[in-house]
């Protein structure tokens, strides 16, 4: 399977130096320079696109009309999904797209929800959410915490639910959930040591798209 790196930051380099693991063989990439010349973009099965938010409906429309399968590792973007899941159904593509694509975090994702069922019951306790990231990212709060937030308004607890962000130095991402009540705190965290384990993400949602149509979340990629 040939893949098309769309981003060839840190992000972008690691799927590269990965991809030989999962059978991958990589057609090419796309920086800024090649960003502006589609027509010269390599022919590929599949595009991980670790580009900028904004970088990103432009990248899917071209690559929706060539047929070429996406995996979306962009946040910030979301202002354009109605438009992007049209144009991937009208070109009959495949498309994996989240916020993070760690096994570890998805995981983490679905014991938030149910923490969220046990809790929501119980007034007595409020909820609230902590993320730190690298200082380079952008988008604030990150993708995963606005997902664990969602998590948890989705499977009951209704009331007001505290998000903060922290922007330091190298943090890969470290996601914190919290429930509080009289006299006692239940804390839930996910920390990220490296990059690998959402490059390796990344590749699992490459091989798993391959040949699908539709939009799809790692909850589907993974089965959760």
């Amino acid at each position: 399977m040939k893949l098309l790196l769309v981003g060839r930051g840190r992000m972008g380099r690691l799927v590269e130096s990965l991809a030989p693991e999962y059978g991958c063989e990589i057609a090419g990439s796309v920086g800024r320079a090649l960003a502006l010349r589609p027509a010269e973009w390599p022919a590929a099965d599949v595009a991980v696109d670790f580009s900028l938010a904004d970088a990103v409906p432009g990248n899917f429309r071209q690559l929706a009309a060539r047929g070429t399968a996406i995996v979306i590792g962009t946040t910030g973007w979301q202002t354009h999904e109605r438009e992007l899941r049209a144009l991937a159904a009208e070109h009959g593509i495949g498309v994996v797209s989240a916020p993070n694509f760690a096994l570890g975090v998805n995981l983490f994702a679905a014991l938030a929800a149910r923490a969220a069922e046990l809790v929501a019951p119980r007034p007595s306790f409020g909820a609230w959410i902590h993320e730190l990231h690298h200082a380079a990212k952008r988008d604030a709060p990150s993708g995963t915490a606005l997902l664990l937030q969602a998590a948890l308004a989705s499977h009951g607890f209704d009331r007001k639910i505290d998000v903060a962000s922290t922007r330091a130095g190298e943090i890969p991402g470290t996601h914190t959930i919290g429930f509080d009540g009289g006299g006692e705190t239940i804390t839930l965290t996910h920390s990220a040591r490296d990059r690998t384990p959402f490059a390796r993400g990344a590749l699992e949602a490459a091989t798993w798209v391959y040949g699908r149509t539709g939009w799809y979340s790692m909850k589907d990629v993974l089965g959760l």
